[in-house]
């Protein structure tokens, strides 16, 4: 398990080295502090145990409160225009900048190269979740060495030599699988796994989630990996031992697995690994249901699939799902009621909006599930 660090949040090691990386930081989402690019920035902002986050950079929405921009709750996180502008106003310094946003094939654009460089001729340590390692880009190494601060690539692929191959241990874990799917990508599945598994630990059951992104790293996960670094035959053995580890150091009663992608999305099909390789018997599949185009994909012909294809789909893999979470994006909120009771009726399973409503709606089939799967 991870211990608490110096500042009080949960210190942990750098996913591929032995660096441990905790404190207070800013958080850099310059032009894009939005739903569609920001989902590291809105994860963090809604709560993290490895940073304390002391400010967003976004010269767009300088002057808000970061919290009101996530979901409309003030949360006492100032919005910043710059680096600078935020070291000159927080009366705590930062001593981590963390990139909050997602890019086009997780290149370094200029917008945001430009506030990492002023983030470490600051003194800043750099926590990078891009595919792009600035750890590899001499001027960025010749930055952080001058100034005397760390380039933190998350999303670098480990060595082969500490990759775990699938071995079927997974069949030791008695704890029930819950996994969060989505029938598109930036629907919100880690933050529905993340309010899961903290909705069921304050009811006294004992819970946990394993990560499958960078962004479930950044808010202080212990278990889990990142996926989209990891070579693709070590996927389901990296998966298997993170609900391994986390069985075996915590013994919950129920894991939620976060998902990525979506099982048929042609950019980046994935979640059978959750059903297949961690046996995950459980799902909670998420749909946004006024999209028309697969996310970032909207010049293509390529669309959500129907939703009974999908619950279908999932049924052969040897899995049920429990209930549907909407994503409420374009919706008003009586129309998002009417689409939720819609659904309810036609599906005949639970339908909760967790942006909207939260996710205790989500308890009476998850725990139904629970002693179905204890009397096996």
């Amino acid at each position: 398990r991870p211990v608490l660090g110096e500042h009080g949040f949960v210190s942990g090691m750098n996913p591929n080295s032995n660096e441990t990386i905790s404190g207070p930081a800013l958080v850099l989402a310059p032009g894009h502090f939005n739903p569609d690019r920001a989902k590291t920035a809105y994860g963090l902002v809604r709560g993290s145990e490895r940073f304390r986050v002391l400010g967003v950079i976004d010269s767009e929405q300088s002057g808000l409160d970061a919290g009101e921009v996530v979901d409309g709750k003030n949360r006492g996180i100032p919005v910043f225009e710059s680096v600078k502008h935020a070291l000159g106003e927080l009366q705590q310094r930062p001593e981590y900048a963390v990139v909050g946003i997602t890019t086009p094939g997780g290149t370094l654009p200029d917008y945001l190269k430009a506030e990492i460089l002023q983030a470490l001729g600051s003194g800043l340590h750099i926590v990078n979740g891009l595919h792009q390692p600035l750890s590899e880009l001499p001027e960025f190494l010749k930055k952080a060495e001058k100034h005397g601060v760390k380039l933190h690539d998350i999303r670098r692929p480990r060595p082969l030599s500490e990759l775990k191959f699938w071995k079927g241990d997974i069949l030791e874990v008695l704890a029930p699988r819950i996994a969060v799917l989505g029938t598109d990508c930036a629907l919100g599945k880690r933050t529905t796994a993340r309010w899961l598994a903290e909705v069921f630990s304050m009811r006294g059951i004992r819970a946990e989630m394993v990560y499958t992104g960078q962004t479930g790293w950044m808010q202080g996960h212990p278990y889990g990996f990142i996926l989209d670094a990891t070579p693709n035959d070590f996927v389901p053995g990296e998966l298997e031992n993170s609900v391994v580890r986390c069985y075996k150091e915590t013994r919950p009663e129920v894991i939620f697995i976060e998902g990525q992608a979506a099982m048929r999305l042609p950019s980046g099909p994935c979640g059978s690994e959750l059903l297949c390789s961690a046996q995950a018997r459980g799902v909670i599949l998420q749909h946004a249901p006024k999209r028309k185009r697969d996310h970032s994909m909207e010049q293509l012909p390529f669309e959500p699939p129907p939703l009974e294809e999908e619950i279908e789909l999932i049924r052969l893999y040897g899995s049920r799902v429990l209930a549907l979470t909407l994503n409420g994006e374009n919706f008003e909120r009586n129309e998002l009621c009417r689409k939720r009771d819609e659904l309810a009726s036609c599906h005949g399973i639970p339908v909760v909006c967790p942006l909207e409503d939260g996710v205790e709606g989500l308890l009476p089939p998850i725990e139904k599930f629970l002693r179905q799967e204890l009397t096996k």
